[in-house]
């Protein structure tokens, strides 16, 4: 028999493995969903079997897809080990990546992606600038960061933006507030109470910027605090209404301590990007970086969307 099977293909049942159903290995791969369907299709055709359950919530593989999910998992990552190798051949080796954000909840999904990044580049000096920092791209430009995390591309900035991925910001409110019936919010609501968020300028809240400055709204009052418990508990004392990404506020919703409503009739988006310097960016570890920290915050973030 000629045998079908690439890397790409691979990297396809393992994708599908990782995300759960065809629609978010799609978007994990880059890919649309048809273009994903096709690929499996001309591979259950060549070996004339199926290679997982249609209509099986999460993913479930037959025999045949197991075997080969196997063989994915044990040549990918030497494939990518051999490529990193490779790397550090042609461009010596690697220096160290400092990292600076400009948001408090980015240590949230930032941690996790450092993780898996050290494992596979432990010659990296890997570290985080110190504080909340209001111009991460100024630090690039003064050789203090190799690397920001910003929710804004500037086409004016003489650096490489990388897109991260999209996030619903939600609102949270106490569970007897007055709009606690609403299923979201709009930017009027907020004109009456007090705005509880971290000490950042106006200008970096994607509730300002989105939802009140277009509707020329301006909050009751502004409230800050370091500490995403300490904004809960304010917001469960009724001293005002907070919005974070969903994933930094998931675990006081679930746990019954406040309310989440959705921010305007459809929804509220973040988005997240990486800069770095030009010359930076042609490092195969900074590119790693910033591969590993979209997949693995698409895959453990709720409701993210790669860019």
């Amino acid at each position: 028999m000629i045998s079908l099977l690439e890397l790409r293909h691979l990297k396809t049942l393992l994708a599908l493995q990782e995300a759960g159903n065809l629609l978010r290995a799609a978007s994990l791969l880059n890919l649309t969903q048809s273009a994903l369907s096709h690929q499996i299709k001309l591979l259950e055709e060549h070996y004339q079997c199926a290679l997982f359950e249609r209509k099986s919530t999460p993913i479930r593989f037959t025999a045949a897809g197991e075997r080969l999910l196997s063989l994915a998992s044990a040549v990918l990552p030497q494939v990518a080990s051999a490529e990193r190798d490779l790397a550090r051949l042609a461009q010596g080796v690697a220096g160290q990546l400092r990292i600076a954000v400009e948001c408090h909840t980015c240590f949230d999904w930032l941690m996790p992606a450092m993780d898996v990044f050290r494992s596979r580049w432990p010659e990296v000096e890997l570290d985080i600038v110190s504080g909340f920092q209001a111009d991460p791209i100024g630090l690039l430009f003064e050789h203090r960061a190799d690397l920001a995390i910003v929710s804004e591309c500037d086409p004016d900035e003489k650096a490489d933006f990388h897109p991260l991925f999209q996030f619903e910001i939600i609102a949270l409110i106490a569970k007897d507030h007055a709009l606690a019936s609403r299923d979201y919010l709009t930017a009027q609501d907020f004109a009456s109470d007090t705005l509880i968020t971290y000490p950042v300028p106006d200008d970096m809240l994607d509730v300002v910027r989105q939802v009140l400055r277009p509707a020329g709204i301006n909050s009751a009052g502004r409230r800050t605090t370091e500490l995403t418990v300490a904004m809960m508990q304010l917001v469960a004392s009724k001293r005002g209404i907070a919005t974070l990404p969903v994933w930094a506020a998931q675990n006081y919703v679930n746990r019954d301590y406040v309310l989440a409503k959705r921010i305007t009739e459809q929804g509220l988006t973040g988005s997240l990007y990486a800069a770095a310097l030009p010359e930076l960016s042609e490092k195969t570890y900074l590119q790693d970086f910033v591969n590993t920290i979209r997949e693995t915050s698409f895959l453990k973030l709720p409701n993210v969307r790669l860019l």
